[in-house]
C-alpha cells in the first residue's frame, strides 16, 4: 500500500489499551483519526490480560470498524495487558495495512520479565513472539523528543513524517493519546455503570 502523506484527509487507526492485572479482560480501544486532527471513528474490544490474543484483538476491532479508508494503524506498545503480545508481521500480513509500533522508553528488553512470570511452554512461546517483535528505532519526533518504533509496509522515513504528523505536543501521537483515554474511561466506566 501506497502511503499519500501529503493528503489532507489521510486516517490512521490509533490502538492502545487499558487493564488491572487482576482483571480477566482488558479494554483495547481504536480512534480513527483524520490528519486535521478530526476523530472520525471509534470502537472497542476486549483481549485477556497475561493471555496471547492480541493479535486477534487488534484484527477484531479493525474489522468492526467496517472502514476500507484507514491509510495506517498505530500501535501504543506491542506488549500489552500484562505481557500479550501482538504479532505485528501476523498483523500486516492480515490486515495489509501499513503500521507503526510506539513506545516511549528504553529498557533492557523483556526477556527476564517474561521467564519469571510464566512456566515452560507458555513463556517459549511468549519468548518467541516477543524475539520476532525485533528491535526498536529510536527516531526524533520533535526536538525535546525520541520516540521508539517498529514498523511494517511503510519505510522509516514515512513513519518519523506520520508520526509527526499526528504529534501536537510531547511525544506521543494524538490518535494513541486519546485511545488510551478512552480504553481507560471504559475500563473504570464499567465498575461505576
Amino acid at each position: 500500500m501506497v502511503l499519500h502523506l501529503d493528503k489532507k484527509g489521510i486516517r490512521v487507526l490509533g490502538i492502545a489499551e487499558s487493564f488491572r492485572r487482576e482483571d480477566e479482560k482488558s479494554v483495547l480501544a481504536g480512534i480513527v483519526m483524520r490528519s486535521d486532527l478530526v476523530i472520525d471513528g471509534m470502537g472497542f474490544t476486549r483481549i485477556t490480560v497475561g493471555g496471547m490474543d492480541a493479535t486477534d484483538g487488534v484484527i477484531r476491532l479493525v474489522a468492526s470498524l467496517q472502514r476500507d479508508d484507514i491509510n495506517a494503524l498505530m500501535l501504543n506498545g506491542c506488549v500489552i495487558s500484562w505481557f500479550n503480545i501482538i504479532e505485528l508481521t501476523s498483523l500486516y500480513e492480515q490486515l495489509h495495512i501499513p503500521l507503526i509500533c510506539v513506545t516511549y522508553e528504553e529498557s533492557a528488553g523483556l526477556e527476564a520479565h517474561i521467564a519469571t512470570h510464566f512456566d515452560d511452554a507458555d513463556r517459549d512461546i511468549r519468548l518467541a513472539a516477543y524475539q520476532r517483535l525485533g528491535a526498536r528505532i529510536p527516531v526524533t519526533i520533535n526536538a525535546d523528543y525520541e520516540d521508539l518504533i517498529r514498523f511494517l509496509g511503510l519505510e522509516k522515513a514515512d513513519a518519523v513524517k506520520l508520526l509527526k504528523r499526528f504529534t501536537t505536543h510531547g511525544r506521543i501521537p494524538e490518535p494513541l493519546r486519546v485511545a488510551k483515554l478512552a480504553a481507560r474511561a471504559l475500563l473504570t466506566s464499567v465498575e461505576t455503570v
